[in-house]
């Protein structure tokens, strides 16, 4: 499933334009984005929690010519899911 898939979901299940869909998709994730930008955890309940995580820097290897590179620290985002989406992938059919 993609972006273009979602939207066509949210449409048909909202009634909403696909237009108006497509900016309500686009509202949610810049909100989280913009959360996660300011270092701040994003929870939706039964769905899960998204976060940052602190990467320290680290000597890594080129996988090509095998030499050894710096890899500098970074911010990671990460997603946890909820018990509730957990379950619902998780039930039998």
């Amino acid at each position: 499933m993609n972006k273009k898939d979602i939207i066509n979901a949210l449409s048909k299940k909202t009634g909403l334009t696909k237009s108006k869909a497509s900016d309500a998709l686009n509202a949610v994730t810049d909100t989280i984005a913009a959360g996660l930008k300011k270092n701040e955890k994003v929870t939706l309940i039964g769905f899960g929690t998204f976060d940052v995580v602190k990467r320290k820097a680290r000597t890594g290897r080129n996988p090509s010519t095998g030499e050894k590179m710096k890899i500098k620290a970074s911010n990671s985002p990460r997603f946890k899911a909820g018990k509730a989406l957990k379950d619902t992938v998780n039930k039998k059919k």
